[in-house]
């Protein structure tokens, strides 16, 4: 993609990118750091049991020379020989092969850590398509493999020459040592030998586990169109959530206002704010905001309650209290229910009076108990 955009690749690779390079098991990895944990702790094995593996091989050469007659003709025994010699060769061998096995883990995952991956266990077309495989022959990638193939030659014979030199007479004169001494001799001479060889490995894992790293790591990076995308996709189109608030906002106001005809009473600020309340006088409670609105909103719930015949009163102080304490579909603060309570009683008994059963209420006051912290 960001070759198509053409930009630059700067940004750093978000969490999101990582994990899921890991899920195509893509990660960081080095053959040679790999080569080289294989190679050394092959050597130290081989120094450590060696000797009994040289041992355990001249025992079974020797013994499977010298089988008399009824062991060559007896198939039975033929099998008991190869057992009582193999079990100088079972211990041996095992440790060799874990220690070797371990190295193998170890080297693998130490660079990038351990990742499996269908993904990337799954066979692939592009992998048996010529055109790509062409590509990856005489690409950048196959320049720098080459490059190293050419490196570690040249290291390592150097150093097999080295050694040759070194160790000359020593070998000349496994051939004057006699049996079995001169198979332990050789065996000690080439672990040696082995060893330094793939300690040379350690150069050239030196320079490409570092070089790996920073070039999955140039991999991964993104451009800003990519980190844009990323983060829309992850948190949501900015403009497509805007929307989505806008149109709750709405179907919100839309409930609302359904419910401003059942209020008993709407406060005003006048021009700024309405809060419209309802007590249901069959529950136990404080009474209920059941809308609240500023500015344009405000006029529209005016302008429904009285349409429907609720009352309207003006109280500046005690709608912008309700207004910022108290939230649609909750019971309004303890602490403003005595002035709430005076308007309710004021409203009910004009009810009462239209309705000719009582006599016509005093005005409301318009200092009504608003304690301090509630004053905006």
């Amino acid at each position: 993609m960001a070759e198509d955009s053409g930009q630059e690749k700067t940004e750093e690779p978000t969490g999101k990118k990582i994990e899921e390079s890991k899920k195509k098991g893509q990660v960081a990895r080095s053959k040679e750091l790999g080569t080289m944990f294989v190679l050394i702790f092959s050597a130290i094995s081989l120094l450590m049991y060696g000797p009994e593996i040289g041992k355990g091989l001249y025992n079974i050469m020797g013994r499977m020379l010298s089988l008399n007659r009824n062991e060559t003709y007896d198939t039975t025994k033929m099998f008991a020989v190869w057992s009582s010699v193999a079990d100088a060769l079972i211990f041996p061998m095992a440790m060799f092969v874990f220690i070797i096995l371990f190295a193998g883990i170890i080297g693998n995952t130490l660079l990038g850590g351990f990742n499996f991956s269908w993904q990337a266990a799954a066979p692939k077309a592009s992998k048996m398509s010529p055109f790509k495989g062409f590509k990856r022959m005489f690409g950048p990638q196959a320049a720098v493999e080459l490059t190293k193939a050419i490196l570690k030659f040249l290291v390592v014979a150097s150093f097999a020459f080295f050694l040759i030199n070194t160790f000359f007479d020593e070998i000349l004169h496994l051939s004057i040592e006699s049996a079995p001494n001169n198979i332990i001799h050789a065996l000690e001479i080439l672990s040696w030998m082995f060893l330094a060889l793939s300690c040379t490995l350690v150069i050239i894992a030196a320079i490409d586990a570092p070089y790996q790293s920073h070039t999955h790591h140039k991999q991964l990076k993104m451009t800003l169109q990519e980190v844009k995308d990323e983060y829309k996709n992850s948190e949501g189109d900015p403009q497509i959530k805007a929307r989505i608030r806008q149109t709750q906002r709405q179907m919100s106001q839309k409930r609302m206002m359904q419910d401003v005809p059942d209020a008993d009473v709407v406060v005003t600020n006048p021009t700024h704010y309405s809060v419209a309340l309802k007590y249901d006088t069959e529950r136990a409670g404080a009474p209920i905001v059941l809308a609240k609105g500023v500015d344009e909103l405000a006029m529209q719930i005016r302008k429904v309650a009285g349409g429907n015949d609720v009352p309207i009163v003006e109280s500046p102080m005690l709608t912008r209290a309700l207004y910022h304490t108290a939230e649609v579909g909750e019971q309004i603060p303890d602490q403003l229910f005595t002035a709430v309570a005076q308007v309710l009683a004021y409203v009910f008994q004009l009810k009462r009076f239209n309705k000719g059963r009582g006599k016509r209420p005093t005005k409301l006051n318009k200092k009504l108990p608003i304690p301090d912290a509630y004053r905006y």
